[in-house]
């Protein structure tokens, strides 16, 4: 009886077109994003260095100086450096967005991962909780919670980390859906692994791929909320520099002519959230251009095994020497 004949190999697939293009886009937006973000660091890393007035001394010699002179972007309503409180702003404002976020990924991705890989009426409860606090608009959400809690900044770190929490436990859920049903992680199971090895080994690092994404623009929304909380009087105590208290001191300034007390401010909370929007986009044009395989060999889960030898040619006259179906 002879043997049966050889599976024929598979043609190459060609590169997809544009791939390069793509991939240096998303190298462009992460290298203005980081950059932007590097100088806000820089900016508030060394602000005592930059300015020779402190963020909440007070110049004796008068209010609402135009810039110039000791004061590079002139003083505000109660005669504090304009300049001084930008910089030290930085701090505030950049150290409150990343503290939440990364509050919010650690707090969310838990209680997603928990519930989807669990199932069962634990994640049905979870997911109903989270259905219930996402009715209401995120903003006023924070606001109802900073009412309560108060300013302060261990309190603004943890509002905006609950109103963001549950986004991050529906991506991670999501996905450790999706993880446990995988050939890797039942062998895992079989082979006698406990549920928190399965869990921190191999399940999450292949569910935290969108939460990389999603996490820069998060930081970028975030100030935005500490900015409007404080506009609104409920964010950091006075005199604390921050931007949105400084945009909210200085709003009426501006109609009278008087642009440096909320100008500069604004424009370096512009500047910051592009920079993390930019920073996002780029993470998600890569993500895009090379595909989830690389998204996941990058992420520590399985990595597709290189391609084996080529087959060996049939025989004369067979369908893989002939390439005739049989």
């Amino acid at each position: 009886m002879a043997p049966p004949d050889p599976v024929p190999a598979g043609p190459r697939l060609a590169p997809v077109a544009g791939a390069g293009g793509g991939r240096g886009f998303a190298t462009g937006l992460l290298a203005s994003g980081s950059v932007i973000l590097a100088l806000a660091v820089l900016a508030a890393a060394f602000a005592p260095l930059l300015s020779q007035w402190g963020p909440t001394e007070i110049d004796p010699a008068g209010t609402l100086a135009p810039p110039g002179g000791d004061h590079l972007l002139g003083t505000d309503v109660n005669g504090m450096d304009v300049w001084s409180r930008v910089l030290h702003a930085a701090r505030v404002d950049l150290g409150i967005a990343v503290a939440a976020v990364a509050l919010a990924v650690l707090s969310g991705s838990a209680l997603g991962l928990v519930a989807g890989y669990l199932g069962g009426w634990l994640d049905d409860l979870l997911m109903r909780l989270l259905d219930i606090f996402q009715a209401f608009p995120t903003f006023i959400m924070a606001l109802v919670v900073a009412a309560l809690l108060g300013g302060g900044t261990t309190n603004l770190v943890i509002v905006i980390a609950l109103v963001n929490a549950p986004a991050y436990a529906r991506l991670v859920r999501a996905e450790a859906r999706s993880v446990r049903e995988l050939p890797f992680v039942e062998a895992s199971v079989t082979s006698g692994s406990g549920t928190l090895a399965v869990l921190w080994r191999h399940v999450l690092p292949n569910s935290l791929t969108p939460v990389r994404v999603i996490a820069p623009l998060n930081c970028g929304w975030a100030m935005l909320t500490l900015a409007g909380l404080s506009f609104l009087g409920l964010g950091v105590p006075v005199p604390t520099a921050e931007w949105g208290a400084m945009i909210s001191l200085g709003a009426s300034d501006v109609v009278a002519g008087r642009w440096w007390t909320s100008v500069p401010p604004g424009l370096f909370l512009l500047a910051s959230v592009l920079g993390f929007s930019l920073l996002g986009e780029g993470l998600q044009e890569r993500a895009a251009t090379l595909g989830p395989a690389a998204a996941a060999a990058g992420s520590g889960g399985p990595r597709p095994l290189p391609p084996g030898p080529p087959d060996p040619p049939g025989p004369a006259g067979s369908a893989a020497g002939t390439g005739v179906g049989r």
